[in-house]
Formats: structure tokens, C-alpha cells, sequence
């Protein structure tokens, strides 16, 4: 994890989550300022981002999905190989 995950989360678990009413907010993005501590509370995470840089233009923010462990999943595949094959073959949409 880095420096700034490690930051961003502890700070989103204990000064901003105590605060939050994640019933009402499931499902929002927050992005944290880790040097200030500020943070910024929208729908996505471009719309987060961007208020956040209104503010801090030349910061990087930590993100976060209230309510959830994390801000996005992937719910993919993953191909099986064979043993002769090291990559899985490119197939376009």
C-alpha cells in the first residue's frame, strides 16, 4: 500500500467516517486532501477530483467509495491457460 493509501484511509476511518451518515452518503465518492485533511464529497470520482483541485490544483487526492471497501470492482474474467500457453489470446469486442 502506499504512502498515500495508507494517509487517505486512515484518515477517512478515523476523522471523516465518524462524521459521515453513510446511509445517506452510500455510495458517494470522497476525495481527501491527505496534507490538510480536507475533504471533498461528490457522485464520481472526476467530479471529487475536481473540486478538490479548485482548491489543492497541484495536490494528489485519496479516494474513496463511502460505504464500500472500494471505489470500483471488476467483475471480469480471467482465462485458464494451458500449460504451453503464456498468455491468453487477444479477442476484441
Amino acid at each position: 500500500m502506499s504512502e498515500l493509501s495508507q494517509k487517505g484511509e486512515n484518515i477517512y476511518q478515523s476523522h471523516i467516517l465518524p462524521n459521515l451518515s453513510v446511509e445517506k452518503l452510500k455510495g458517494k465518492i470522497v476525495a481527501i486532501e491527505t496534507e490538510s485533511e480536507d475533504y471533498f464529497i461528490e457522485d464520481t470520482v472526476l467530479k471529487a477530483v475536481m473540486l478538490a483541485r479548485k482548491q489543492y490544483p497541484q495536490q494528489k487526492f485519496f479516494c474513496k467509495r463511502i460505504g464500500y471497501k472500494t471505489v470500483y470492482a471488476h467483475k471480469g474474467y480471467a482465462p485458464v491457460l494451458s500449460k504451453k500457453e503464456k498468455y491468453a489470446p487477444y479477442v476484441s469486442s
